[in-house]
C-alpha cells in the first residue's frame, strides 16, 4: 500500500463527514436560495426589491435579471432564464462544478481540502467579464439579446 492509500483507509466515515461541513453548508444555502426563488414569482410586481443600480441609473447591471433567471432555471425553463441573464445561466454550471470539486476534495481529506480562492488572474478575468457584459447589455443594438 502507498501512503496515499493508507491515508484513504485511515479516514473513517465520521472524519469524512466532518470534512464536508463547509461544502454542505454552502450547498444547503444555495438550495435554500433556489427554493425561495422558485416559490416566489419574481415576475409579479413588487415581489422583490428592484436593482438599486437600475433604479439610480436606468442602466442594467451584470446581475440584473438573475433572480428571474434563477426562478426560470428552478422551473426548468432554460430559454426564459437565458433571456433574463445569459451570463448567470452560463455561470451556474461553473459554480456547481466548483462546488462538486470542493466537496470531493473535502471528502477525500488531506492537505488543501478547504475552499481555494481564485487566483488574482482569474479574479481579474471575472471582473473584466462582468464589466464587459454590463456594458454590452446596455448597448441598444444588443439589448434584445442581453438585456432582461
Amino acid at each position: 500500500m502507498t501512503i496515499v492509500e493508507l491515508r484513504e483507509a485511515d479516514r473513517s466515515g465520521a472524519a469524512r463527514l466532518v470534512g464536508l461541513r463547509a461544502p454542505a453548508a454552502v450547498g444547503a444555502l444555495a438550495l435554500g436560495i433556489t427554493a425561495v426563488a422558485a416559490w416566489h414569482d419574481p415576475y409579479r410586481a413588487g415581489a422583490y426589491l428592484g436593482c438599486p443600480f437600475y433604479l439610480l441609473t436606468g442602466l442594467y447591471c451584470p446581475i440584473c435579471g438573475s433572480t428571474r433567471a434563477l426562478y426560470d432555471l428552478a422551473h426548468l425553463n432554460l430559454s426564459a432564464a437565458w433571456g433574463m441573464n445569459p451570463l448567470f445561466v452560463l455561470t451556474v454550471p461553473l459554480l456547481v462544478a466548483t462546488w462538486l470539486r470542493w466537496s470531493a476534495r473535502s471528502w477525500r481529506g488531506g492537505a488543501g481540502t478547504g475552499f481555494r480562492p481564485l487566483s488574482p488572474r482569474r479574479a481579474l478575468a471575472g471582473v473584466v467579464v462582468l464589466v464587459v457584459f454590463g456594458i454590452l447589455r446596455n448597448v441598444p443594438v444588443l439589448a434584445p439579446w442581453l438585456a432582461p
